[in-house]
């Protein structure tokens, strides 16, 4: 999302009216991905009836009950074991509820969101330096989960693992396509390239792991802690909702790396995960910090980025019988496991935290 504030008078003026508690390219895709989770965990278990009976595949591909059957493929990602053959009822519900919430999104910008913004002719902003770039790990993390949740459903249905990757691959860069469109042509935002990027490289990240490794070596990850900033300013937030999505000082974006995947070695637990993190602190306005706030000198703060080295869980790879637990694990598996972490930055140098979440 890319948006713009100015400066009306002497005094510091924010413009309020291009924020909200849910920034676009989560309040949009929120929906989507809780979904996708759902309809790609909950029905991982496949009944094939046979000649010799019934074979229950869970999403472990372990075989239960009698009878064999070959149209299971089993794959490295732990439970993604799917049919070969498509399931066009389960097709038509996939398509089903990816176009309803794309259409639904899509209008839901174009009628309600910009209600109150003049329409301009198309332009651009280049918010390249904005947050430290915070919010554009945010739009690859977005696009991330959204192209791997899009591939799960439609593998689920059965479709080949190439036509998946083909259409579930670049999902996340798709939906996020017309929010951009639509700030290029409408007052107090701006078509940014840097988004279009950021949303290009989450849905990279998960489609060439796809294709190359047939499992995501790599995840990203979100987490958040309460900073102390938006005592600073109001702009960040004036109650701790609006403040989880508004004060990207408290985000933090990780790349977690399964640590078997990466070594080859077979004694290593294949849910434990090596983690690197992106924060950054400091951060009042987009670009730079106000000089003055409700007609007092500002106090200078440092702005920085934080590099942040931890341990993580891939909970999609703990086994689990109860389909409940399974949505919950899989649900769970966007956000990082608080452990110990090692931080460097310009302004501490090394800290150590306990436990970082």
């Amino acid at each position: 999302m890319a948006y713009y504030s100015v400066n009306t008078s002497a005094s510091l003026y924010v413009d309020m009216t291009a924020f909200n508690p849910l920034p676009k390219f989560i309040h949009l895709n929120l929906v989507l991905v809780l979904t996708g989770l759902l309809v790609s965990t909950a029905a991982t278990d496949t009944s094939v009836a046979t000649a010799n009976g019934t074979t229950t595949y869970n999403r472990f591909f372990t075989a239960t009950g009698a009878g064999t059957d070959d149209c299971i493929v089993a794959t490295n990602s732990p439970g993604t074991d799917y049919r070969t053959g498509t399931d066009k009822s389960r097709l038509r519900l996939v398509a089903g509820i990816g176009s309803g919430l794309y259409i639904g999104s899509t209008s839901y910008m174009g009628f309600v969101w910009y209600r109150d913004k003049e329409r301009v002719p198309f332009h651009f902003y280049n918010d390249g330096r904005a947050w430290l770039q915070m919010d554009k790990f945010g739009h690859a993390y977005t696009a991330y989960w959204e192209s791997q949740l899009t591939y799960k459903a439609l593998r689920w249905a059965g479709v080949d693992k190439r036509r998946a990757l083909l259409w579930g691959g670049p999902a996340g860069f798709v939906f996020q396509a017309p929010i951009e469109i639509l700030d290029g042509m409408h007052e107090g935002y701006g078509f940014s390239w840097w988004d279009v990027v950021a949303n290009g490289a989450g849905s990279i990240l998960f489609t060439v792991q796809e294709a190359v490794f047939d499992e995501q070596v790599v995840l990203m990850k979100f987490s958040y802690s309460p900073s102390i900033y938006p005592r600073y300013h109001h702009k960040l937030g004036e109650n701790h909702f609006d403040r989880f999505f508004m004060d990207y000082n408290g985000h933090t974006y990780w790349f977690s790396a399964n640590l078997r995947s990466l070594t080859g070695i077979k004694a290593i637990p294949e849910w434990l995960q090596i983690a690197y993190g992106y924060s950054a602190n400091g951060m009042i306005l987009e670009f730079d910090n106000p000089a003055e706030y409700r007609g007092e000198p500002f106090p200078h703060l440092d702005r920085y980025r934080q590099h942040l080295f931890s341990l993580d869980l891939d909970l999609s790879r703990i086994p689990a019988r109860k389909r409940w637990v399974r949505v919950l694990l899989q649900t769970a598996n966007t956000i990082k496991i608080p452990f110990p972490a090692l931080e460097f930055n310009r302004v501490d140098g090394v800290r150590v935290h306990p436990v970082y979440f």
